[in-house]
């Protein structure tokens, strides 16, 4: 490590939706091993914030997965269903500043109004239906009113009035320096809804500012969302990690490993007699250094 640069802070964050797969290991061996290559610190952190998809199993199973491979990393483990109320207090700074809105709209009526428009672009980067923007244009008295009948609503950011607030954005990519985010091409994004009282975007990076993470790295499908994070990021006066955005570990048909397609789990291939050393050869690692 250089003297002059500070030791780097890491994270592998999982969600407890299923058991680990091979595309995991690729990214957990990735920021353990830049953390311990360089003398930094290795967080771990589970984003259980959705309580429909997450379960307990899956959770202690990410525990012993990891600690099978040989990764070691900082106690206590971060659960983002612990500290909901952190989420709640950013939310709030937001909707204060006039950055939030509810929105009444159902997925079904952002489909009719997308499906009517002829012009306007139908998807954000993620692959979402991009919002038009009525709730936005609602008075005050109408949302009041409506919040008072408890219609159901998720809160969106204001994507307009945010990036005015903001100013121009980048952020520091691994082998491409300063790269220039364009937020608003995801319009105005939902940042909390009932059943997910806080969005992936707003406690990720709030997650990380708190941790100190000065380096993110994580799969390059997950690169669209970084000009969502460094929106926030500077919104909320966070600090600004560097990203290292790694290739996606794909099967021998070249389809990238996924919870949803039944890949192969790293629990399953334990079953099967690999060792942690194969494991990290087939996530695309060198053999795990001796302690």
């Amino acid at each position: 490590m250089s003297q002059d640069r500070p030791a780097p802070v890491t994270r592998f964050a999982p969600s407890p939706t299923g058991f680990l797969h091979l595309g995991h290991a690729h990214a957990a061996i990735d920021a353990f091993r830049r953390a311990r290559e360089e003398d930094g610190r290795f967080l771990l952190r589970l984003e259980d914030i959705d309580p429909t998809r997450c379960r307990p199993v899956f959770a202690e199973a990410i525990l012993e997965d990891l600690a099978w491979l040989g990764l070691r990393w900082e106690v206590p483990v971060r659960v983002q269903s612990a500290h909901l109320a952190a989420y709640r207090a950013v939310l709030d700074g937001l909707q204060e500043r006039g950055l939030l809105y509810p929105c009444f709209c159902t997925r079904a009526d952002i489909a009719r109004e997308a499906a009517a428009s002829a012009t306007a672009p139908h998807q954000a980067p993620d692959g979402s239906l991009l919002y038009p923007g009525t709730c936005r244009h609602l008075s005050p008295a109408q949302r009041a009113a409506r919040l008072e009948a408890g219609d159901a609503h998720v809160l969106r950011l204001d994507m307009l009035a945010a990036c005015q607030e903001a100013g121009a954005l980048f952020r520091q990519e691994e082998g491409q320096g300063l790269v220039a985010c364009r937020p608003e091409r995801f319009g105005d994004v939902v940042l909390a809804r009932k059943d997910v009282p806080a969005s992936y975007h707003l406690c990720v990076t709030h997650d990380d500012a708190l941790a100190g993470v000065t380096m993110v790295t994580r799969g390059v499908d997950l690169l669209p969302s970084t000009d969502l994070h460094r929106l926030l990021q500077v919104l909320m006066g966070w600090p600004e990690p560097a990203y290292a955005h790694h290739r996606l570990v794909c099967d021998a048909q070249g389809r990238r490993f996924a919870k949803r397609d039944g890949a192969v789990t790293l629990r399953a291939l334990r079953q099967q007699g690999a060792s942690p050393a194969e494991l990290w050869a087939l996530a695309g690692h060198p053999a795990p250094p001796r302690d």
